[in-house]
């Protein structure tokens, strides 16, 4: 059997976190199986999902405890489970950009949530457009789709949300 711990951290951004991080795991005998790694503002922020043995893990979390002062970073761990792929889902991307407004997380959160649809995944970003400065903001989505979900159905629907927001938006499978 498997053991995981995901582990994240979030702390003033400087160079080397990451080499002080993926140092302790790698000592300690465990294996970065997944991640997201970003600097937000000043703040350097991280998920890390790890696999070890029951022992390397309870190593790791103790390690951890000491890095976390000597780093400058909150340091938070739980034991979890490997997640189980799930045959009922359709896996798809959701793409959107639009003038920067509030909300706009929230809504498309909304809409796939009134409908059972789990997002998996979230990205976005806030830039300004090309020639003009306009405030733009971005957002990548995976998510999944009950199998007995009409696609054409819903496409049209959230593409017809999309228009009332004026969002610009894109829903397909994701593929590979």
């Amino acid at each position: 059997m498997k053991n995981y711990l995901v582990v994240s951290a979030l702390g003033q951004d400087r160079p080397g976190l990451v080499n002080d991080l993926s140092r302790v795991i790698l000592e300690c005998d465990c294996n970065i199986v997944d991640s997201r790694m970003t600097v937000l503002g000043v703040e350097f922020a991280v998920l890390l999902l790890i696999q070890g043995n029951w022992n390397t893990l309870t190593k790791l979390e103790m390690q951890l405890k000491k890095l976390e002062q000597t780093l400058g970073l909150n340091i938070t761990v739980k034991r979890t489970e490997s997640r189980e792929p799930s045959g009922d889902v359709l896996p798809y991307a959701v793409e959107v950009v639009a003038v920067h407004q509030p909300g706009i997380v929230h809504h498309l959160a909304s809409f796939f949530a009134n409908r059972s649809i789990n997002i998996e995944d979230m990205m976005t970003r806030s830039y300004s457009a090309p020639h003009t400065g306009t405030p733009m903001f971005s957002v990548n989505l995976a998510i999944g789709i009950p199998a007995t979900t009409h696609i054409a159905m819903l496409r049209e629907e959230f593409l017809d949300f999309c228009d009332e927001l004026n969002l610009d938006a894109v829903l397909e499978p994701i593929k590979g």
